[in-house]
Order: C-alpha cells, then structure tokens, then sequence
C-alpha cells in the first residue's frame, strides 16, 4: 500500500500557537491603502462617471476629510485590481491628487461582482434610463448564470428552485414589475445618440422603448429625420415606425410622411380674455366671430407651412 505521507501538510510555528480570536482575526476583512494607479474600472461599467457639479463637491469632502467609505475591489488577472464599488470615490481622488485610496480587496467571480457592482449603484439618488437598461441586463445575466450553477450555493439559486424565473426575482429586487425590467432592458438595443437623447429626456421613456425595436440602420435613418424635421417622435409616432419597420416597409419617405405629420395639441390650454382679444378686432365682433376668425388665420398659417416644408422637400431631392 503507498503512504500517504506526502499529502500530508504541516501547520507553521505561528499556526500552531495562534489563538481563535487570531485565526478568525485572518478571515476578516482588512481596509488598505492602494496606488489609484493600480485601479481600474469595472469592465462594461454601465454607471456614468461625470465630472459634474456633484464630483466637484465629492472632491471638496476627499480634500477635506479623505474617503470615509473604502470601496471595494478585486484582484485583476493582469495585474491590479479592478473597481467592484466605488468609481465616484476613485475619479474624486485622482481629481484631488491623492496616491492611494482605502480599499476592501475580495476574491469575487464575475458574476459575484456583476450583482455587487450593481446593487451597490442602484442606491444612488439619481439614475439614467440608460445606466438602469444596462445595470438590469447584466444583473440578469449574472443571475442566469448563477442559476446554471449545480453547487446551489447562491441564496437566489435558491429562490430560483421555488419556481421563479430570474427576471422576476430582479423586479422584485429593484422594485420594479416584471414587464417594466423588460422594458428597460430592451432600450439597450438603441443605438447610442439615440440612448444619449433617453437620458437627456428629449425622448420619453414610452417612445424610446418602441423605437428600440428598429434595427441599427433604422435608428441612423431616423437621427438624420429628427434632425430635419426639427422634431422627435410621439408615442403614436414611435408606435407606427416600429409597426413599418416589423412589416418591412419602413423606408426614408414613409418615415419622414409619419415624421412630418402634425402631432395632437398638447392638453394644455392657452386662455385670452375678451378684453386682451378686442384690441385686435373691430369693436362690433362678437366673441364667436372673434373665435371663427382665429382659427381661419390658423388654418392659413398651417397651409403655408406645409407649402413651405414641400418646397423644401422638392429643392433637397434635386
């Protein structure tokens, strides 16, 4: 029979004399200092990093009283570590000149440090639409991939086995519905200028998740429409352009005929008094009178700047 000896591990001196309290002492957590130069970003971070007013206040409290909250990183296979929690923290401090930064180091998988990463974020007051989109699609990958598992392991895995799907623990976790985490995660098919318009709320939340069904040359098609109408598109709008675009017959003038369309008055109302209004008529108009005439200067202001925009059309196609 071979001996086992050589499988066999000796304890160190100072394991053998170290206390409990010692041992556990080695387990723990430990805040240290490291170079910001040996620090890099999360890869694929969806969470914007702006060096708006907010930054600016961050570093005034760095500069005053250092970092008050290590963030958190992991060993990075090329050398470094990468930033799980904390890329605010970290930006504030190359901005105020620091050399180190206090960090936790944990030895997390990618998924690990995917639901961290994220969680950690969405805690913040203020959001983007699109750092929601893509912070929602690569937690639910994360999740996926955590189900997959067979060591069963995760607390959600466990969730996971009493029948929910992973999308509708996420909606859970966020407090968000199951169709609006959909929602969300389907604006990650937007292009970027079109994504950036999202955030920049030049684009509704309702618009921007029907034209997220427009393939890629599509979108580019409609910047350039937007762009010469002067104008974004509607809810009923963005409904038709995706109905064109999933029946094939989305081209550059059937978009621009639903781009050009004069879109329904907004609800709110512009109020003149009789008193305002008579110094623009003669004195025996009535009210009504006042009003017929109103709208049938309207209706001839409309016709000449639907002549205007198809002139300009027929001069732009020669």
């Amino acid at each position: 029979m071979k001996s086992s000896a050589k499988n066999i591990k000796l304890a160190s001196v100072d394991d053998l004399f170290k206390t409990d309290e010692g041992r556990a002492d080695d387990e723990r957590e430990r805040v240290q200092e490291i170079a910001i130069s040996e620090l890099h970003p999360f890869k694929d971070h969806p969470f914007k990093v702006l060096d708006d007013e907010k930054m600016m206040e961050t570093v005034e409290s760095v500069q005053q009283y250092g970092v008050l909250v290590p963030i958190i990183a992991r060993p990075s296979p090329e050398g470094g570590y990468e930033i799980v929690s904390g890329h605010r923290r970290h930006r504030a401090c190359e901005l105020a000149g620091k050399e180190t930064i206090p960090a936790i180091v944990r030895d997390l998988d990618d998924d690990e440090a995917v639901l961290l990463m994220v969680d950690s974020n969405l805690q913040r007051e203020t959001i983007l639409p699109s750092e929601r989109a893509f912070a929602f699609k690569m937690k639910l990958e994360a999740m996926k991939h955590q189900g997959a598992r067979n060591d069963l392991t995760s607390a959600q895995v466990g969730r996971k086995l009493d029948g929910k799907e992973s999308r509708e623990i996420l909606a859970e976790q966020v407090g968000q519905s199951r169709n609006q985490v959909s929602r969300y995660i389907h604006l990650t098919e937007l292009i970027p200028p079109l994504l950036n318009m999202v955030d920049e709320k030049k684009i509704a939340f309702n618009p921007a998740y029907e034209l997220s069904f427009l393939k890629p040359e599509e979108q580019e098609m409609l910047i350039e429409t937007m762009d010469y109408e002067q104008a974004t598109p509607s809810l009923s709008q963005a409904q038709r352009l995706k109905q064109f675009s999933q029946e094939g017959h989305l081209t550059e003038d059937s978009m621009l005929a639903i781009m050009s369309e004069e879109k329904k008055p907004v609800q709110d109302k512009i109020m003149f008094t009789s008193d305002v209004l008579r110094k623009y008529f003669p004195k025996d108009y009535t009210p009504r009178k006042m009003e017929e005439t109103i709208i049938k200067l309207l209706e001839q202001w409309k016709q000449r700047r639907l002549q205007q925009q198809d002139q300009q059309r027929r001069h732009n196609s020669r």
